[in-house]
């Protein structure tokens, strides 16, 4: 693979080699396109927008992206690049705006110009979200437009590209300085590791703003010349299966969501919809974004093999925007490795074979370190190495590892450049839990903030929160949340708040419900669920990637914030 100094450089060489190749399509809910653009054409609507840029802000200056689905973020992207504008993705506001991380990222970042299409551009309720005197708006549309270029200088490779704010699952949401360097290290590794070509199209309803959508999926598709089509995630959500068809209709070899988009598909299920889908070109089916369930990846298998899956194209895979992406991941057609551990001995941080098949949980294997990048576990309060199977919290170094976050001291010294005792390089703690076997296999198995501690026993919420969605199938899959809070004494006491689906909010018996979910955690966990509150679709608080936000449900229901339809 050539190498780059920066993704300008990159974009210009693919202009130049592949003008005519088709870099972006964007296809609707019901698969019809919508809009396309040719490598060449992405270069020259990017470079005629960064000489509009250039003379509206200076280069350093940052630049909110705030676009429906479509392939315009990606001109404004590359056009903010071109005129060393800093860009800073964000999702639409929400309406909720307790809920909303819009107003600390725009606090923090304090951006010159905020880019949207036309049609949202006209949309007042858009611009008041943003109120502030100092912004300015600017149309990103397809089209190339009139008027000469100015000359642009082509940036450094240790140049910012973009700041990409982090999902806030346990604080506020923290902007990652993402460098070219960086960027074009993490691209690298991640070609290495699914073995993409130019042939490995790709089928993306992960949205643009989210690293997941717009470094795994858009910007390494670009990276090896290859398309990248676009869906809505919006349509996804409403019509999963859609997101299949397209990867059978186009030939995709790499498809990529997290955990929960897997589930989705499964129950979404319907074979007539089903007909004529052709699954066998799809390569890597890569999870991520959240931990990765054995049994969604099982219950997929099975699904969709009678439509050519193959169950070898599953790739788990472990990252975070502060590693610019992805930290590790497995070989092409590997499959995914599991292993059976002790649910026992994961509570004291140790991974063993199980006693017995009641004592028995089954973890994924999200792959191994990626080439130029180490991951150790470390015990995170004496910041020593722990021994293998051993649980401690991920670390991470390399060239993909960014070493700021933008305007915050305290979290860059502390996150960013922390050392293991007796070492010296700089590692990024990632705040979450795992282990290494034996043969560098990482084993992800939560969040240090979400570990619920209850009489100085260690308990995962993830785990709690699948025996709760698996008592009945009105209790919405993926969309639970288990969390502790101190009774009268001090006393720390679990709680539970889980979705009931629409079609069940009626019917089901909430008494009756209560009770065996209170049962089966307190035979599967040994634990009592003192307060249970069931509710509503869509209540729960979610990631921008689906991720449970437990630390602000639990504000929420501490503050009265859930209505228990019971």
């Amino acid at each position: 693979m050539d190498t780059f100094r920066s993704l300008v450089a990159l974009l210009a060489r693919r202009a130049a080699d592949q003008g005519d190749d088709r870099a972006y399509v964007f296809v609707s809910d019901r698969g019809t396109e919508e809009a396309a653009l040719t490598f060449r054409q992405l270069h020259d609507a990017s470079r005629a927008l960064a000489s509009h840029l250039t003379a509206a802000a200076q280069p350093g200056d940052r630049a909110i992206l705030v676009f429906p689905p479509g392939i315009e973020f990606m001109v404004a992207f590359f056009g903010c690049l071109m005129a060393g504008i800093i860009a800073v993705p964000m999702m639409m506001p929400r309406r909720n705006s307790a809920r909303d991380a819009s107003a600390a990222i725009l606090a923090n970042c304090t951006s010159a110009l905020a880019l949207t299409t036309t049609a949202f551009a006209m949309r007042g309720d858009l611009q008041a979200r943003f109120a502030q005197e100092t912004i300015r708006w600017i149309e990103v549309d397809l089209a190339t437009a009139a008027g000469a270029t100015v000359d642009l200088q082509e940036p450094a490779s240790d140049d910012i590209a973009f700041l990409q704010y982090t999902s806030g699952s346990t604080s506020d949401p923290k902007g990652a300085i993402v460098s070219h360097a960086n960027l074009l290290a993490n691209l690298e590794m991640i070609r290495l590791a699914l073995g993409n070509t130019r042939q490995s199209t790709y089928v993306n309803w992960v949205p643009l703003y989210h690293d997941m959508g717009l470094i795994l999926n858009a910007l390494q598709a670009l990276y090896v010349g290859a398309t990248c089509v676009l869906m809505a995630p919006n349509a996804f959500m409403q019509r999963p299966l859609g997101w299949l068809r397209a990867i059978s209709h186009y030939r995709a070899e790499v498809a990529c969501s997290p955990n929960f988009g897997f589930d989705l598909c499964v129950s979404r299920y319907r074979a007539d919809q089903m007909d004529g889908v052709d699954l066998s070109s799809l390569k890597i089916a890569l999870n991520g974004a959240e931990p990765v369930h054995a049994d969604t990846i099982e219950r997929f298998a099975a699904t969709f093999a009678p439509h050519g899956f193959d169950p070898r194209a599953m790739y788990p895979a472990y990252g975070m925007a502060e590693a610019t992406l992805l930290i590790s991941g497995g070989k092409r057609g590997g499959g995914h490795i599991t292993r059976s551990v002790s649910r026992a001995a994961l509570q004291a941080h140790v991974a063993e074979a199980p006693t017995d098949p009641d004592d028995a949980q089954v973890l994924v294997g999200c792959g191994r370190a990626l080439s130029g990048e180490r991951i150790a576990i470390v015990e995170p309060d004496s910041r020593e190495r722990v021994a293998i199977d051993r649980i401690g919290e991920i670390w991470v170094t390399g060239a993909n590892a960014a070493r700021a976050y933008w305007r915050n001291d305290t979290a860059t010294r502390e996150g960013l450049n922390a050392a293991i005792a007796g070492e010296d390089s700089p590692w990024l703690r990632t705040g979450d839990l795992g282990f290494l076997d034996a043969d560098g296999e990482l084993f992800v198995t939560g969040r240090i903030k979400d570990l619920i501690i209850i009489r100085g026993i260690n308990h995962y919420p993830q785990d709690i929160e699948r025996t709760v969605q698996a008592l009945n199938e009105g209790l919405r899959e993926n969309c639970g949340a288990a969390f502790s809070v101190p009774d009268e004494t001090g006393e720390e006491t679990l709680v539970i708040v889980q979705e009931v689906e629409r079609t069940a909010r009626h019917t089901i018996d909430t008494a009756e419900i209560k009770g065996r979910i209170r049962e089966a955690i307190a035979d599967s966990h040994e634990l009592s669920a003192r307060h249970i509150a069931l509710i509503r679709p869509g209540t729960l608080p979610k990631t921008t990637s689906g991720k449970i936000q437990r630390k602000l449900a639990r504000g929420l229901w501490l503050d009265g914030g859930f209505e228990d339809i019971g």
